[in-house]
């Protein structure tokens, strides 16, 4: 049996035992708390009628950001969903980017301003542009593994999903596909119990979305999603094994959608207000800031300099995305029709 001070002492090793430095989960951190930052920038600037949608990330940034912090996010590509800010910021976009995005300028990187946020696409930091359609990003990671085995790559490729895309043929598709061909991609399914208005029980019938692995060959984890060094661990496991050339892997993050589906829709028509309440208890901004503190790295003057230097930053990049231009009318004809 495992006493007090041995309990303590894995905890308190627990990042390092992982290969993380004090610096690396300062930088998690940092990450999720920018992501969550600008997420609430954008519910201000859409209830004040400046931005037309937001899509959010709030309570799933732990898995997000611990996530790509397994990857090598100088080199491997990244296939997010529409939630997933703190991957694209932990892969490099910055949070002007994502301001004028939320504004739909022309300078806006992700689409020139032509789609809707939380269509993320940078080509420089190999994030592959997304659809409108769930799942569609599925089988385009798989693609892109493909390419990296022919081409004898060391790269992996990293594609995210809800719990509810994994019922689309894509995912299916895709899956199969890809143990069959022994592929390098990672299949993350952020499973933040609801597909809109559904809860999970009205989704599947199965007890995980991971027991599916099974049906393809592919080893499949359930992980706290609340947690990002657990699913550190998992997903850094799983680009191992890919790199090995042992195929792809099958990874559900279990953490909790804070907020509505999106600023036009209503969830208190399907949701109490105190299962909101609870979960909030278990955010991860909260929880691993606290893991933080108690291990002397999120300090009081950390923290607040954190807080300055992201409000200024955030500030600076609205002004900008707000004084921006449009684009012209006549560029709506560009990449559609042959010039």
């Amino acid at each position: 049996m495992v006493n007090t001070d041995e309990q303590k002492k894995m905890m308190e090793n627990r990042h390092h035992r992982l290969g993380l430095s004090d610096n690396d989960i300062l930088e998690m951190y940092r990450t999720m708390l920018l992501a969550r930052k600008i997420d609430e920038r954008m519910w201000l600037l859409n209830r004040a009628g400046k931005i037309p949608f937001v899509v959010s990330c709030q309570g799933q940034e732990g898995a997000q950001v611990g996530a790509s912090f397994a990857l090598d996010t100088k080199r491997d590509y990244v296939l997010p969903y529409y939630r997933d800010l703190g991957v694209v910021l932990a892969f490099g976009m910055t949070t002007k980017d994502l301001m004028l995005q939320g504004f739909a300028k022309a300078e806006d990187p992700n689409s020139g301003g032509r789609q809707m946020p939380g269509h993320f696409g940078q080509k420089k930091n190999r994030i592959v542009t997304g659809s409108s359609p769930v799942t569609t990003q599925v089988p385009h990671a798989v693609g892109i593994a493909l390419g990296f085995k022919m081409e004898q790559k060391d790269l992996v490729s990293f594609v995210t999903l809800g719990e509810g895309s994994s019922n689309q043929g894509d995912f299916h598709e895709g899956a199969n596909f890809a143990s069959v061909q022994k592929l390098p991609v990672i299949f993350m399914v952020q499973n933040n119990q609801y597909a809109i208005s559904v809860p999970l029980t009205k989704q599947v019938a199965c007890e995980k979305i991971s027991d599916r692995a099974i049906g393809y060959g592919m080893p499949g984890v359930t992980v706290d999603g609340n947690d990002p060094l657990e699913v550190y661990q998992a997903v850094k496991e799983a680009a191992d094994r890919a790199r090995r050339g042992e195929g792809p892997s099958l990874i559900e993050t279990v953490s909790y959608r804070l907020t509505p589906h999106s600023s036009d829709d209503d969830d208190r028509s399907y949701r109490e207000r105190g299962e909101v309440d609870a979960a909030k208890e278990k955010d991860a901004v909260l929880t691993f800031a606290h893991y933080l503190r108690e291990h002397n790295i999120l300090t009081e003057q950390v923290e607040k300099t954190m807080h300055d230097e992201m409000n200024q930053i955030i500030n600076e990049a609205t002004e900008y995305a707000e004084q921006a231009a449009y684009a012209e009318p006549a560029s709506i004809y560009n990449y559609v029709y042959g010039e």
